[in-house]
């Protein structure tokens, strides 16, 4: 499902977005490329210390959308491109990932799980 200019974004620093919504209100957080971890075919691992609206309505409604990019990886036609993944979350408190990530992330206290349906290059 990712691309080779998806890892090549992966690999330089810049920031992600990660919208949720519930009762027909958005929200977002931000957190870096790097902390992103991908794992199997599909799932981004992000380590979580805050974000408390985000889970509140993850609860209700597990569908978020992530945007990211960097300016320094080739785009369509110029320099900088960025992605747009849209998935469902989860928070995760336990378990093997939330040990794999607690021990690259100390600062965790959850780690948000996101299941991608889409990715989609946008510059």
């Amino acid at each position: 499902m990712f691309t080779e200019k998806f890892y090549d974004v992966l690999k330089k620093e810049g920031v992600v977005s990660i919208v949720s919504c519930s009762n027909n209100e958005a929200h977002v957080c931000n957190t870096w490329n790097s902390y992103l971890v991908i794992v199997d075919d599909n799932k981004i691992l992000i380590p979580a210390a805050a974000m408390i609206k985000t889970e509140e309505n993850v609860n209700a409604n597990p569908k978020v959308k992530l945007t990211f990019g960097s300016k320094e990886v080739m785009g369509y036609n110029y320099m900088g491109t960025g992605f747009l993944l849209q998935g469902t979350a989860k928070f995760l408190k336990d378990g093997d990932n939330f040990k794999m990530m607690r021990e690259k992330y100390p600062f965790l206290t959850r780690v948000l799980e996101v299941t991608v349906d889409s990715c989609k290059q946008t510059l």
